[in-house]
């Protein structure tokens, strides 16, 4: 079957000239509060659906790459997950149950239970939450606050935990007290300008010496909270060395580590669950979205001994959603038995090759990036030029933030941090004349404990007593660090501003072809594809087609072209243009 048909079946109040969607969508505007946001990009009224195919009550049809924001794993109305409904249904079980336990309760956590890291699921706990990842945050501050009898919060810039007050303040751009923002490994956009492993390892290392230094300001932190995948940010996976580091110094710290897997879990990233790449064993996972096979449904699973909140902690009405929890059964045991995260790792891995073939004769794809099929493309204005972010945090306080570090004994650290946070994102092409060198400017000395040395470090500076190092920075970096000269033999290669209008024109694009994306990131620059486990291969070269198609119809659009000058042919079938409003 083509991968836009759907099998015949009869629609009410349907017009051929869309006129019951246009009718639809003006009530809507009419009705609905102005808080609503996927409407407004996507003005489309579905009326049934299936696998990866969305219908709308014009007739017209759609590739889905959003999938509930990532809550089908299994695509629309899977044959399974509605076996599982049914099922309840016809057996006239109550729906509703508060935390009163039944047998679809029972085989949900023992399906549950088995696809656990075997670390956390041998002695967990499992509390059932109100049915939104938001509220599984905020019962996982609570467990935790409770637990270690502290209150603060380390979380990270970028991060999205949701909505409500708890979990808004750990999300990135709130402003809150008692949360200590962290640098999140964000390598393309690099808070120290330097990206990649070395980026990754500043972020854990600023981590760990803020926690260390008795003049920080950071509140005594009662967890601490991260996305394995920055979703909402921009599509952004931390490294797994990242991800170690956080687990090590937080377990010397005492510090309960909350992996947010909302929208990683159940296949997503190609693992089961995202953490489950670099081996770490949080002390409490967020699971939502996916986990209820599509229906409203939330949990936080957490070691045993962080079980010492007392009755009634964390409630909610609707904890106990019978149908929620037999389609959530269906669905993890049929990505289990299937083997669906692994297909997702091969697809995934497939789909961003051809991306990056694609977006490497065109320069307004600033990255693409991601992981199993949870895939994102950076859009960029390349014509501006670098942002003017390498000397404007150099002006504005990045040595500031670098003297934080040496407050704490980092001076040598603080001297390389500065460095790289004035000019941006750099590749080092030659050493010589670099640090130790000499420079009209002058020099300045630099120390640093044992295990500050770095590899390329220790080819200019020489040894002291104890297996410390010594040396000296040249006049030519200070000069850089004040905004000054390039420095000798650094590249600068700072990224373009975002370009949010273009991502929205690509979106907009995306639909008139018959394919439904979500934006992110920070400036909403950023495309997203969300698209479900059981996505075929034929829907798969369908989707690249189609996005392709219209990233280049958007570019054109915009007065820009790729560097190769040229465009590809229409892809494939298209929806007929679609004539409604976009807001």
């Amino acid at each position: 079957m083509a991968v836009t048909q759907l099998p015949p079946m009869a629609l009410s109040a349907v017009s051929d000239d869309g006129g019951a969607t246009q009718g639809i969508l003006r009530r809507q505007a009419l009705r609905e509060s102005a808080a609503r946001t996927y409407a407004r990009a996507l003005p489309i009224v579905p009326v049934r659906a299936r696998g990866m195919t969305i219908e709308g009550a014009d007739g017209r049809r759609y590739l889905d790459c959003l999938s509930g924001a990532g809550a089908l794993a299994l695509g629309h109305n899977h044959p399974v997950v509605l076996e599982a409904i049914r099922a309840v249904l016809d057996s006239e079980a109550p729906l509703q149950v508060l935390d009163l336990a039944t047998p679809v309760k029972d085989a949900f956590t023992d399906e549950l239970f088995a696809t656990l890291p075997p670390g956390l699921a041998a002695g967990a706990r499992v509390q059932f939450c109100g049915p939104a990842g938001t509220d599984a945050v905020e019962a996982a501050l609570t467990l935790v606050r409770i637990a270690t009898g502290r209150d603060g919060l380390l979380a990270f810039s970028g991060a999205y935990h949701g909505m409500t007050a708890g979990a808004l303040a750990a999300s990135g751009g709130a402003s809150a007290a008692g949360v200590t923002r962290l640098p999140f490994p964000y390598g393309y956009r690099c808070p120290f300008g330097v990206g990649g492993e070395r980026g990754a390892e500043l972020s854990a290392r600023w981590a760990e010496k803020l926690l260390d230094d008795p003049k920080g300001g950071a509140p005594d932190p009662a967890g601490m909270i991260l996305e394995p995948v920055q979703g909402e940010g921009g599509v952004i996976p931390a490294p797994d060395g990242w991800l170690r580091r956080m687990r090590e110094i937080t377990e010397a710290r005492s510090i309960p580590l909350i992996a947010d897997e909302v929208q990683t879990g159940v296949g997503r990233t190609g693992a089961f669950w995202a953490v489950d790449h670099s081996g770490t064993v949080p002390d409490v996972m967020v699971l939502s979205k996916a986990i209820g096979g599509g229906l409203p449904l939330a949990v936080v699973v957490y070691r045993e001994e962080l079980d010492v909140w007392p009755p009634g902690a964390h409630a909610g009405t609707f904890r106990g959603n019978q149908l929620a929890m037999a389609a959530g059964t269906a669905t993890l045991a049929y990505v289990r038995v299937n083997h669906l995260a692994q297909r997702a790792a091969v697809v995934g891995r497939r789909m961003l090759e051809r991306l990056r073939r694609f977006a490497a004769g065109r320069p307004q794809i600033g990255e693409v990036r991601g992981r199993g099929l949870m895939i994102g493309l950076e859009l960029v204005a390349p014509e501006a030029g670098p942002t003017a972010e390498a000397g404007a945090i150099a002006e504005a306080g990045a040595i500031a933030e670098a003297g934080a570090i040496a407050e704490a004994g980092q001076a040598g650290s603080a001297a390389r941090v500065g460095l790289a946070a004035a000019l941006g994102p750099v590749a080092y092409a030659d050493w010589e004349g670099a640090p130790g060198g000499t420079s009209p400017y002058g020099e300045s000395t630099i120390e640093m404990a044992p295990d500050e040395v770095t590899p390329s470090e220790g080819a200019w500076l020489t040894g002291t007593e104890g297996g410390g190092a010594r040396g000296t920075l040249s006049g030519d970096a200070r000069q850089v660090l004040s905004g000054g000269a390039p420095y000798p033999g650094v590249t600068r290669t700072a990224a373009p501003p975002a370009d949010p209008a273009l991502a929205a024109a690509v979106q907009q694009e995306c639909l008139r072809r018959g394919l439904i994306v979500e934006l992110g990131g920070r400036h909403d620059a950023v495309i997203r594809l969300l698209p479900p486990l059981t996505i075929t291969d034929e829907q798969t070269e369908a989707v690249l087609d189609r996005l392709a198609d219209a990233l280049d119809a958007a570019i054109r659009t915009s007065g820009t072209r790729s560097r190769s000058g040229e465009l590809p042919t229409a892809a494939g079938p298209f929806a007929p243009p679609f004539a409604g409003n976009r807001h």
